[in-house]
């Protein structure tokens, strides 16, 4: 089929090598409108059933919001001026139709007299927890407010995702517009040579002679870690600090964003009768509860606070009676870890990832998806945004479609920092037959050079897997209701479960063997480098943990009882890491201005999910561990019980019937070494 607007042909895979920004605005509008009118038709619909009410309203409303998630997806990795005008210029108008249809008391009604009538004997649990998300989801929408009311509350939801839109931007373009060109090779002294070739090769595609350092995540993580002249590292960890606050351009300062996106979050939860935005964030998530939440943080920092002070003394030590260092200031800190990390263990990342080369990374990870589900991955072929991209399919042992998904793994300007998963297309079952999932795994590694294969860092890798058990809680679902199907409808703080669960396959030894062969020998990695690897696992994993706290109590008291009229963001950053914290930051780092998970993600009052979560990974994992001569058949059994199951069963429920049990703290304790 040929379409005059790719954006419109949803016959196959998206055309993505044909889309241009002047077919937004068109699709956009043409898409809406036709959901507009399947909207009316099922507010009159009678008798209201499945398949004369929820599979005409989900055709209309599943076209929209796959266009626009193509849209938002294109914006998000080949970020272009014109792109970003089409994107900003649609937004309000989806919103708005958005924020519409969760209000819409006709459909709310709809679905009352559906969810009470006898035809829900017959449905299956997933029809019935299509039915129950969605009386809750018009609750939380606004469908019972005031006229009123419900204006303001449409009001608010378009100006936040205008706010979020312009939060994420300022922080790429910001990170875009910052660079600094050395002239002198020395200043690069400790720099591996990777990146000193990346930075000559960046220097001379601007046309300039000498080498050009810029704060994508790949050369700075790289100055920090490795840069021996201080200087330097200074100099890029306060331009990385300072990102899209009032310290550099008005116009990407996101000071007054972050404000108003708190104030119009409170305002928001306000309407619907909650004492502050967590409450309505929690609604929907595992926690029943922010002080649930905030207990189950405390009683964590309280348990690895200790290790976190222990690993910052022995920086501390190592840095002033090793490096001449009296003070440890922020942007010594990954300098000095690689160094104890090599006097402690004798080895050092850049040299762990001469081995990690990207055929045999890749080739282990499809390898222990066929060890765990019996699925192969195969390359497969697509129009794709940009020449890095690979795709790929995955089949069962029969050789069935089981989904598809996308890779892009590399850096580059114009593209969103970070690592995740989104989906493309969701499973679903219709009358012409079942549509399978397909899903986009980005990342942000540095590419290749010299005509060798790009090399990741073991944290990296464990990245991939990351985002992988991403993708696989979103390819393996059986589920055919779209609401729940995938991770449609999985409680937020659960989402993490699949994708921390994947990590642990990066720790074993066979696994890791099989992924590695040096950039330039070919040879595994050896074993005895890898022990090392094994024993240093857990190093300094007390100041990473404590971190992470750091952020999640900070977004949780942000979101619950922050006042503006009494306090700063910033003030109440500083006393969350008053209780938790054992390195400060200077107190002109605006990490704020940048935590895009809160304010430009999902995760606002949610970025506790993460260690929620791994509680929950850590044991699945567990599993494993207690029976490793059974890997397939536990694997067979996650699948079935967690990974297929979408949203059709609470999370709570997956894993009981998976572990034949509720979940305990001690294997995330035991993984990290904190257990007594």
């Amino acid at each position: 089929m040929t379409c005059a607007n790719p954006l419109l042909d949803f016959s196959g895979l998206p055309q993505f090598d044909q889309i241009r920004p002047e077919h937004i605005g068109p699709a956009i509008d043409q898409l809406l409108a036709e959901a507009e009118t399947a909207v009316k038709q099922a507010e009159q619909v009678a008798p209201v059933s499945w398949d004369s009410f929820v599979v005409p309203l989900d055709d209309a409303t599943e076209r929209l919001w796959r266009a626009w998630g193509v849209v938002g997806h294109l914006q998000a990795v080949v970020n272009t001026p014109e792109l970003r005008e089409a994107y900003n210029a649609n937004l309000p108008k989806v919103t708005r139709f958005g924020s519409a249809l969760g209000q819409n008391l006709a459909l709310y009604a709809q679905y009352k007299v559906l969810a009470e009538s006898e035809q829900t004997a017959g449905y299956d649990d997933a029809r019935r927890k299509v039915l129950e998300n969605a009386l809750r989801d018009f609750r939380l929408g606004g469908a019972e407010l005031g006229e009123a009311e419900k204006a303001r509350f449409a009001q608010i939801q378009e100006e936040l995702s205008a706010l979020s839109a312009k939060f994420s931007q300022n922080v790429l373009d910001a990170t875009d517009a910052w660079s600094y060109l050395v002239t002198d090779e020395a200043e690069l002294a400790g720099l591996p040579a990777e990146v000193v070739a990346a930075a000559r090769a960046a220097a001379d595609k601007d046309g300039s002679a000498g080498w050009k350092l810029t704060l994508q995540m790949p050369c700075y993580l790289a100055v920090q870690s490795y840069a021996d002249r201080r200087v330097l590292r200074e100099k890029l960890y306060r331009a990385n600090s300072e990102r899209a606050s009032e310290f550099g351009d008005p116009a990407l300062d996101n000071s007054a964003n972050i404000d108003r996106i708190l104030a119009l979050r409170a305002e928001l939860a306000a309407l619907l009768g909650f004492a502050s935005y967590a409450e309505y964030s929690v609604a929907t998530k595992m926690a029943q509860s922010p002080a649930e939440v905030l207990d189950f943080l405390g009683d964590l920092a309280q348990r690895a606070k200790p290790y976190a002070q222990r690993d910052r003394a022995e920086l501390e030590a190592f840095a002033r009676d090793e490096l001449g260092l009296a003070a440890l200031e922020a942007w010594d800190l990954a300098y000095v870890g690689e160094k104890l990390k090599q006097a402690r263990y004798s080895f050092s990342e850049q040299e762990v990832k001469q081995y990690f080369t990207e055929p045999k990374v890749l080739a282990g990870l499809f390898d222990v998806i066929h060890a765990l589900y019996g699925l192969t991955v195969e390359a497969d072929t697509a129009p794709v945004w940009h020449p890095d991209v690979r795709f790929y399919r995955l089949v069962d042992g029969q050789g069935q479609l089981v989904g598809q998904f996308y890779l892009d793994l590399y850096a580059r300007e114009g593209k969103r920092g970070g690592a995740w998963m989104d989906d493309c297309r969701n499973r679903r079952d219709t009358a012409q037959g079942t549509q399978t999932p397909l899903v986009y795994l980005v990342c942000n590694f540095g590419g290749g050079a010299g005509g060798k294969p790009a090399t990741f860092r073991h944290g990296e890798v464990t990245t991939l897997f990351h985002e992988m058990g991403h993708g696989l809680h979103q390819l393996l679902t059986r589920i055919g209701e779209l609401g729940v199907a995938g991770i449609n409808g999985v409680e937020w703080d659960a989402v993490e479960l699949p994708s921390q669960f994947m990590e642990n396959f990066c720790w074993e030894w066979e696994r890791v063997q099989a992924m590695t062969a040096h950039v330039d020998s070919g040879a595994p990695l050896p074993r005895n480098l890898f022990d090392r690897m094994l024993a240093a696992r857990n190093y300094q994993s007390g100041m990473f943990t404590v971190r992470q706290l750091e952020f999640a109590l900070f977004d949780m008291q942000l979101h619950s009882d922050f006042d503006p009229a009494q306090d700063s963001v910033l003030q109440l950053l500083e006393r969350v890491r008053d209780a938790v914290a054992v390195n400060r930051p200077p107190a002109w780092n605006r990490f704020p201005h940048q935590f895009s998970h809160i304010f430009a993600g999902g995760y606002g009052a949610g970025y506790y999910s993460y260690k929620w979560a791994e509680v929950l990974s850590a044991d699945a994992y567990a599993a494993f561990e207690e029976a490793p001569e059974q890997v397939a058949e536990i694997g067979a059994r996650f699948r079935h019980e967690v990974l297929s199951r979408g949203g059709s069963r609470s999370a709570a429920d997956n894993f009981r019937a998976f572990r034949g049990r509720a979940p305990k703290i001690d294997a995330l304790l035991r993984h990290h070494g904190m257990a007594d």
